[in-house]
């Protein structure tokens, strides 16, 4: 499977079809994860990685790339040192090359919103339902990105993995940005496309929607019975059916 390859997701397990239809109560707040949910950045992520090692002189385990998705940069970096651990591995070298190769991709190409992204954080702004995103990138790296990408406007707050102790799974990033919001955590709906971030906001009691992106839901996850839906499209629908 080349870099820019997604995996299949596949059929619902069974039961998920049902609770994907399942109009949403009205959050009164939102909160969404950033890469690879709100901005088509995790495949590039993956290429990135591909070519900052290709630079070193090595070639890159993508399945590595998938296991750091989610996570920030200090803990992506601790998980490869542990992978690579006892081996000649230039890890140093690899991070080292990784933001800037990113950065060369995405000037280059260009950065994608994800489909639905616009139409629902309208929705949201028509509702008078605030927004906030909480992302394991440093605050102000998201916030050029979102800004890139003409999105910042759409929310009142910008939580980076900077702004916590401790990265996602932990639910401090979530956390971080309810009290930012001034919503208790239970009235927030958090938007994931990954595992680590799913877990980040099921800790902090938030109702969440996975949407995944490359990363196939482990078994783990799907037995905590998230609801996933396909897009944010399918997202703002459900807001619809509620409003309806």
């Amino acid at each position: 499977m080349s870099s820019t390859q997604r995996q299949p997701s596949g059929a619902r397990p069974p039961g998920e079809e049902a609770r994907a239809r399942v109009p949403l109560v009205r959050p009164r707040a939102v909160i969404f994860d950033m890469d690879g949910t709100l901005l088509d950045t995790e495949t590039v992520a993956l290429r990135a990685w591909v070519e900052a090692a290709a630079a070193a002189g090595v070639a890159f385990d993508e399945a590595v790339g998938r296991a750091v998705i989610g996570k920030n940069f200090a803990d992506s970096s601790a998980h490869m040192r542990r992978h690579f651990h006892g081996t000649d591995y230039p890890v140093d070298a690899v991070l080292g090359r990784f933001h800037a190769t990113f950065d060369a991709l995405t000037k280059r190409e260009g950065v994608t919103v994800k489909d639905g992204a616009r139409e629902l954080l309208s929705a949201l702004r028509d509702a008078g339902i605030p927004a906030a995103v909480a992302t394991s990138t440093r605050r102000e790296r998201a916030r050029e990105k979102l800004d890139h990408a003409g999105l910042l406007a759409s929310f009142v707050a910008v939580v980076g993995g900077d702004d916590v102790t401790r990265g996602k799974p932990a639910p401090d990033i979530y956390l971080a940005a309810a009290a930012a919001l001034a919503t208790d955590p239970p009235h927030c709906l958090a938007i994931e496309d990954s595992e680590p971030g799913f877990r980040a906001a099921h800790a902090a009691g938030m109702p969440t929607i996975l949407v995944p992106d490359i990363a196939t839901p482990s078994a783990e996850l799907l037995a905590l019975q998230p609801r996933i839906v396909h897009s944010l499209a399918e997202v703002r629908a459900l807001f619809h059916a509620h409003a309806g």
